[in-house]
């Protein structure tokens, strides 16, 4: 989707991206930074926001950096209150961390893996949500974007907790819908399959460490597509849901999966 034009136009609106150094996040920040977005962009990594903050190569009057880790509540409020002190709204949320977490069937799975994934897929998910709607709610409008996964629509052996975490966040959305429509306030998910960025080259060494490519060429077999995704293919869908031309959308789930799902 390459819409120009006032409805794809972000000029000043101030957008919230969590993950925002990793590929999904990162393209996202290239793309609304380049529709004119003012952004708060968030990251775990100090290395990686640096990195970030060098590509993007914007004025400092309209990018904020900081590093938070969504696990904590106290620091997803910081990152919210910063983007206030900042911009003094907030206009787009990309609710965007995640991780895959370990590879392992349930019977082998670590409480800290499964401890890991839950609280940074679902409770920093959750904790965004919370402390970002308030601000919406005051202003009777906002658009947020939860990322899910196919993996929310689906099982698979070896990722539980993913699986898990994925479901919470879709079932989260639809709350959170259902709870921010009265404020004119949208809240939809995506929902990926494999991307072509380092999430699934991890899950791909995880998975087969011995053959990860051969798995790889499985995987796409079984894709109508083809191909993986690409971070572009995904930040289309987010430029969508963010944008003026999706105003009736709100508890939608989209998938982003080159067909899979319609098998």
């Amino acid at each position: 989707m390459k819409v120009e034009g006032g409805n794809m136009n972000f000029k000043n609106k101030v957008v919230v991206i969590t993950g925002a150094t990793g590929g999904i996040g990162g393209t996202a920040a290239e793309e609304f930074a380049r529709k004119g977005a003012k952004l708060s962009l968030i990251g775990t990594n100090p290395d990686k926001l640096k990195n970030l903050e060098e590509r993007l190569n914007l004025d400092a009057s309209r990018v904020l950096f900081i590093q938070a880790d969504i696990r904590n509540e106290n620091e997803v409020k910081s990152y919210v209150d910063q983007t206030i002190e900042k911009f003094g709204t907030i206009d787009i949320f990309l609710n965007n961390a995640g991780t895959e977490g370990e590879v392992a069937n349930i019977v082998d799975t670590e409480e800290k893996n499964l401890d890991c994934v839950i609280n940074i897929n679902i409770k920093g998910t959750y904790f965004g949500l919370k402390h970002v709607l308030p601000i919406m709610y005051q202003n009777k409008s906002g658009s947020i974007i939860n990322t899910a996964s196919v993996a929310g629509l689906m099982g698979s052996p070896g990722l539980a907790p993913y699986i898990a975490s994925k479901h919470a966040v879709i079932g989260i959305t639809k709350s959170a819908a259902l709870e921010s429509a009265p404020y004119n306030v949208r809240v939809n998910a995506i929902c990926p399959g494999p991307v072509n960025n380092n999430m699934m080259r991890q899950i791909e060494k995880k998975a087969a460490p011995d053959a990860p490519d051969a798995l790889k060429d499985a995987f796409v077999k079984d894709i109508p597509f083809g191909r993986y995704a690409n971070n572009q293919d995904v930040v289309n869908t987010m430029l969508f849901l963010a944008s003026d031309l999706s105003t009736y959308l709100t508890g939608t789930i989209h998938r982003i999966d080159g067909g899979t799902g319609a098998k």
